[in-house]
């Protein structure tokens, strides 16, 4: 008990801690998991995040590779930063240039699941469920390290404060309605895609929960009664 109550609170610390280099850490820690979790749910087999079904069908449209589609994602998002108010930072940044950096050299190490010697849905489904998981933990330590959320995320914590909507209802939107653009660009749907509009509004929450970690650093809030706190809409 006394282990596991030190290594949480170590984990608190870590997780909320206003040092530079410890929030660079996490940045890059979160945005390399991020990576990595697209190319497990995409060799999953069954079907893009809603994300990569957008990317897909960009990258379809209009002869681009899966990563410079993603890219210019990641700006068309950032115009939706402006009536939400939202602020880039140097995560922001690193984000939109690196996720697609990430996931091809997660795409060249994570063989298909089809490739495993084990049961095929056996396989298929580890490897989408553990994206899953990865992706959300991805998330919570990139946009707590407080440098600014990448364009996507950025867009969640903007709509959560403006309308004191839960997490998971602002991001299973997001998911349904990226989805259907996706696929009417050509972008290719699985169930693999569908299990992940609906399940990861809630994977998040409950990250936020076991890491005890916050949408926004302490040091980096508002006063109170300024503006309402994203973590606050995250907790319901």
């Amino acid at each position: 008990m006394a282990l596991f109550t030190r290594a949480s609170m170590l984990s608190s610390g870590l997780l909320s801690s206003p040092r530079l280099l410890l929030r660079l850490l996490r940045l890059y820690v979160g945005l390399f998991a991020y990576g990595i979790a697209i190319a497990l749910i995409l060799r999953a087999g069954l079907g893009g995040s809603p994300w990569d079904v957008l990317g897909q069908g960009v990258a379809k449209t209009f002869g681009l590779s899966f990563g410079t589609a993603t890219i210019a994602i990641s700006v068309a998002v950032l115009v939706l930063w402006i009536p939400l108010r939202q602020r880039p930072g140097w995560g922001t940044v690193s984000n939109a240039a690196l996720i697609g950096v990430f996931a091809d050299l997660g795409l060249a190490w994570v063989p298909p699941a089809s490739s495993v010697p084990v049961w095929a849905p056996v396989a298929q489904a580890a490897f989408l469920t553990a994206g899953l998981v990865l992706l959300a933990f991805a998330s919570v330590l990139y946009i707590g390290a407080g440098l600014g959320p990448g364009a996507r995320d950025g867009l969640m914590t903007g709509l959560v404060a403006r309308t004191g909507w839960p997490v998971w209802a602002v991001r299973s939107a997001i998911e349904v309605s990226v989805t259907v653009a996706g696929w009417l660009l050509g972008g290719t749907l699985g169930v693999g895609t569908a299990i992940f509009a609906f399940t990861i509004g809630p994977l998040i929450q409950l990250a936020l929960r076991l890491l005890r970690a916050e949408l926004e650093p302490r040091a980096s809030r508002h006063p109170a009664g300024s503006e309402r706190e994203v973590s606050a809409g995250a907790a319901r």
